[in-house]
């Protein structure tokens, strides 16, 4: 079979990079025009107006009883939406919650979500809704010749193109859309503002930006909450129509308790309680002590954080909530619209109200025109039906003699196709002689009305001053007072973990295998705790639990802990190898506690050391830093707490052999790492051979004593009967007496 040519001839060619741009560019208007930016008219988008059109046409206004959400979705997609009924329903549910829309359109029955949940609403099977009375403010005017009309989708039925708002919906609820290549954030504003801003630019319309600020304060979220931006940056965003506004919780303390009881907008409780839990479940947020959600139906917002101490500060708290929660966020403001000429664009808010001014003319004059017209119209059928009344017998017998009457009496008394056909439209009930008089009545009403109208058409003053009297009603009507506060305030910074913890007595406690712990208070007696079977009391540390410890390891590196993160001294405490990453074969030597300013002193057995202060050791690497340089073969000696003034203390050397030497700590150098300087003299062949070495140091004070322990026993030494072992820095020492040279450890009281 031979191949058949195909016949192209009436098919347009075009290339299909010219194709594919032009159906993207469609593709994009459409999106842009039809589905994701608001009219600067009415403030809605096309879906939204059609749902509010679709329920004036179903009778549901505010004083109609509720219908099933799914009737009015019916209609919206049947009618004039083609689309999916979930994505119109979740339209209809927006404009139906009032934590979402500052004047909502629509009143719901049933389950509309939650603030907490915006989404759980019922399926439209279940909810039911009509109208809010503040919808009339878009639908009052529309059978009154204010606005263009066109086709549906199919043709068949005609929907309106704007609906005729009388007031600027558009700031009012404000909205949110994702165009292709543009978006629109408009927030929500507070009526009787924005009414008075209007009235200011009709009555003066060379009013400035700044003058219109002075009514317009910023945007009112439905949730309340309070804007925090400066006063400067509202002004911008007014300015260029862009920009960014800081929104904050607000609280109260009750009875100790932190309230919150007004969340930013777009903010769920659910959420914020899961951030907080969650910082406390990874012990960063150890001053909360409990969280409650205690919302209901009739306080929507109480979510209530329980303090583990009277003494916690609560602004410094919850300005770190701030900044590590959604209790502070940040909205995105773009007033990007469509404009009147159909067109998209940025505006600010001087030429947002003025366009919106110019739309709402356009709308009252078009209505004065339509009831003039119809007015005109009237009086022309009332002078045809006069005209009928004062010839009554003559009308009818022409009506009842001739078979096509019409032109018979449009002939006869000179009159038009519209009265000739009022005339023969008349009832019987209406030949009563009464019926002049009310026409006359009639005609004079209408006359005084088609004047006024016809003044009003032709004079601009009056116009605007009627226009001025509308929206004054309608704010008395559905304005209320403002619900987020301008305060304009710092943004939150979180809190350094340590500020977070409560400044508490503390005592950390070292094993020889190290495991650490820590005990409440400083009276606790760290030799009386229960250890694992075959591990033994090394060192201990007094501090407060807000402070980071330090632990020191054999090879001279030291590590930072969190104390509050210590397991309780009930316990057994954990090993500290879980937690850091010491070199393999090192072993914890010792613990330090303090203020960074605070001293200790380190020293290795070979009897070397230096003055060094906490804030040097401190270092949040989980392999800590280099501290003490400790020499070959030798080992690091428990540091010894430097407390009081150094001209006033005496460090205290003793050796394994029995050897114990005093001198003044100031003869020490203070660094903040090395090696040090030498202690106490040990002969270089005892070093070597292991025979002796440092074991232990301490620094005593002149109300202080020294105990000297040599395994279970201990002597006990005063500050001032140390005499005898008094030398100069690096001496060897005297020997302690007989029985006493097994030293093990000095400890001061």
């Amino acid at each position: 079979m031979q191949n058949q040519e195909l016949n192209l001839e009436g098919i347009e060619e075009q290339p299909l990079k010219v194709f594919a741009e032009k159906a993207y560019l469609d593709y994009s208007m459409y999106v842009i025009l039809d589905r994701a930016l608001p009219s600067i008219g009415d403030g809605l988008k096309p879906v939204q107006r059609r749902i509010i059109y679709a329920m004036s046409e179903l009778g549901l206004s505010a004083g109609s009883k509720h219908k099933k959400s799914a009737r009015t979705v019916g209609d919206v997609i049947g009618k004039f939406h083609p689309h999916g009924d979930a994505a119109c329903y979740e339209a209809m549910v927006l404009m139906a919650q009032p934590f979402a829309y500052r004047y909502p359109l629509i009143d719901g029955q049933g389950n509309w979500g939650s603030t907490d949940d915006p989404k759980s609403f019922a399926a439209m099977r279940y909810t039911e809704s009509r109208l809010m009375p503040y919808a009339s403010v878009l639908l009052r005017e529309l059978g009154q010749g204010t606005v263009d009309w066109q086709a549906n989708f199919d043709g068949t039925l005609n929907e309106p193109v704007t609906l005729p708002a009388r007031l600027p919906n558009i700031l009012l609820n404000g909205t949110t859309g994702i165009a292709v290549g543009m978006s629109t954030d408009i927030p929500p504003h507070n009526l009787n503002e924005v009414a008075s801003a209007c009235i200011r630019l009709l009555e003066e319309p060379k009013t400035s930006l700044a003058q219109l600020l002075k009514h317009i304060k910023g945007p009112d979220f439905p949730t309340a909450g309070e804007i925090i931006s400066p006063r400067e940056d509202i002004r911008k965003i007014y300015e260029t129509g862009n920009g960014t506004l800081r929104l904050r919780a607000r609280y109260a303390v009750e009875n100790g308790e932190i309230v919150i009881h007004e969340l930013p907008w777009q903010v769920s409780g659910n959420k914020i309680l899961e951030q907080i839990a969650s910082q406390m479940r990874a012990k960063k947020l150890p001053l909360v002590d409990d969280l409650r959600d205690e919302s209901d139906h009739e306080t929507p917002v109480r979510l209530v954080i329980s303090l583990r101490s009277n003494r916690v500060k609560v602004d410094e708290l919850m300005s770190h909530l701030f900044a590590t929660t959604d209790l502070e966020r940040t909205v995105r403001a773009n007033l990007n619209l469509i404009a009147l000429n159909g067109k998209p664009r940025v505006f600010d808010l001087k030429e947002l109200l003025g366009e919106w001014i110019e739309y709402r003319s356009a709308t009252v004059t078009r209505r004065l025109e339509f009831r003039l017209e119809k007015v005109e119209q009237r009086m022309h059928q009332l002078e045809g039906l006069l005209i009928a009344y004062l010839n009554i017998d003559q009308v009818i017998a022409i009506i009842r003699s001739e078979d096509q009457p019409k032109p018979k009496l449009m002939k006869r008394f000179e009159l038009s196709d519209e009265q000739a056909e009022s005339v023969l439209n008349l009832r019987l009930r209406n030949l009563a002689r009464l019926e002049e008089i009310k026409i006359r009545a009639e005609q004079e009403e209408l006359a005084a009305e088609g004047k006024a109208l016809a003044k009003m058409l032709g004079s601009k003053a009056r116009l605007r001053k009627l226009i001025i009297g509308e929206i004054r009603e309608d704010a008395e009507k559905y304005g209320d007072a403002r619900r987020t506060v301008l305060q304009e305030k710092a943004a939150a910074q979180a809190l350094d973990e340590t500020a977070l913890v409560p400044s508490e007595p503390v005592t950390l406690v070292l094993s020889q295998r190290g495991w650490a712990r820590a005990a409440k208070g400083h009276e606790i007696d760290p030799l009386s705790l229960n250890f694992k079977s075959g591990d033994a009391f090394q060192a201990a540390a007094t501090g407060r639990s807000n402070q980071l410890a330090v632990f020191l390891d054999s090879t001279g590196r030291a590590y930072s802990l969190p104390a509050h993160t210590l397991p309780s001294a009930r316990s057994l405490g954990e090993p500290l190898s879980g937690r850091l990453k010491p070199p393999d074969g090192a072993v914890f030597a010792g613990v330090m506690m303090g203020e960074a300013h605070d001293k200790w002193l380190l020293a290795s057995t070979a009897g070397y050391g230096f003055i060094v202060r906490v804030g040097d050791l401190q270092s949040r690497n989980k392999a800590g830093k280099a501290a003490l340089r400790v020499p070959h073969g030798a080992g690091v000696v428990v540091p010894a707490k430097v407390a009081g003034h150094d001209q006033d203390l005496w460090v205290v050397a003793a050796t394994g052999a029995g050897h114990l030497l005093c001198f003044p700590l100031e003869e020490l150098p203070e660094m903040a790492k090395g090696k040090g300087n030498k202690i106490i003299g040990i002969p270089k062949k005892l070093l070597d051979s292991g025979a002796e070495r440092l074991v232990a140091v301490a620094v005593i004070g002149p109300r202080q004593k020294l105990t000297i322990l040599c395994g279970e026993r201990h002597m006990t030494l005063g500050y001032h009967e140390m005499d005898r072992y008094e030398g100069s820095r690096g001496l060897r020492g005297a020997l302690l007496p007989r029985g006493w040279r097994k030293v093990s450890g000095l400890r001061t009281e």
